[in-house]
């Protein structure tokens, strides 16, 4: 190993701050508390069930069938529902 600067790599808490982040984890994801809103759909293509998580824009939920990959898009309406649970056929 040569005795350059560029060959070696601080794992220091030091240059995790220098640099943002939070030593051994990395960059900290946005809105980690919050959890993403989600619907449960039941897929009767393969008759299975998953969650399918609302898109970054907020304009709809959007997934696919954990089997097939039958892609499934759920608008969201300016009213909203009450409904948790759907079927796609």
């Amino acid at each position: 190993m040569s005795g350059d600067d560029e060959d070696i790599l601080d794992l220091s808490d030091e240059a995790a701050r220098m640099l943002g982040g939070r030593s051994g984890q990395g960059a900290t994801p946005p809105d980690r508390g919050q959890e993403r809103p989600w619907i449960s759909v039941h897929f009767e293509c393969c008759n299975v069930y998953a969650r399918v998580y609302r898109n970054a824009a907020g304009t709809a939920y959007v997934g696919w069938c954990p089997k097939c990959a039958a892609k499934v898009t759920v608008r969201v309406a300016p009213g909203g529902t009450t409904t948790r649970f759907f079927r796609a056929r």
